[in-house]
């Protein structure tokens, strides 16, 4: 089965046990997701996460842990990245969405964990995505300038639109759908 490949801002180095890794906001979020798939089975999240062992450890990052994103990108059928006024642009978060998105052309799918509903994230004539979300690209600059070569899906924190963006066929690799930005209205 094709895994869903999460994308989060961590302060490195990072350890899941740490105490600290659950102050860094960004890792709460995908926390959150494992959290619904592990009280709902029915929730359609695949961790990629789960079929390697911690990669943000103390590693050597060109021997170890860029492989290993590496490994865990080609099992992936999409990138989940939370993208959030925390998020910060790390190595790591750089080479995830660099090799996900260049080399893999796997879609997007983008949650904006300070984003709640649908609207929040349009503007007033919900025809696009509003200049708070545009802004939050930046904080992202691999993301914002490659986006544009796969589809990519936008959607708040909210768990009904996030099943919904993970049970859409057209965010999964393989898709036929045309490259750009896409949200729900």
């Amino acid at each position: 089965m094709s895994k869903n490949y999460s994308a989060f801002y961590v302060s490195e180095p990072f350890s899941e046990s740490a105490l600290g890794a659950h102050a860094s906001k960004d890792f709460c979020y995908y926390q959150m997701l494992k959290a619904w798939k592990g009280s709902d089975s029915s929730f359609p999240f695949n961790n990629a996460h789960d079929t390697t062992y911690n990669v943000r450890d103390n590693s050597d990052w060109e021997l170890t842990l860029k492989p290993r994103l590496r490994q865990r990108l080609r099992n992936s059928k999409n990138i989940i990245l939370f993208l959030s006024e925390n998020t910060k642009n790390s190595k790591a978060l750089r080479e995830e969405i660099d090799y996900g998105v260049n080399t893999l052309n796997l879609p997007i799918i983008v949650i904006y964990p300070d984003l709640k509903t649908r609207e929040d994230l349009l503007n007033y004539a919900n025809t696009d995505l509003n200049n708070t979300v545009k802004a939050l690209w930046n904080k992202l600059p691999i993301f914002r300038d490659s986006k544009s070569n796969v589809p990519v899906l936008h959607v708040p924190m909210n768990k009904e639109t996030i099943r919904l963006a993970l049970n859409n066929t057209n965010f999964r690799e393989g898709s036929k759908k045309e490259a750009g930005d896409y949200f729900y209205n």
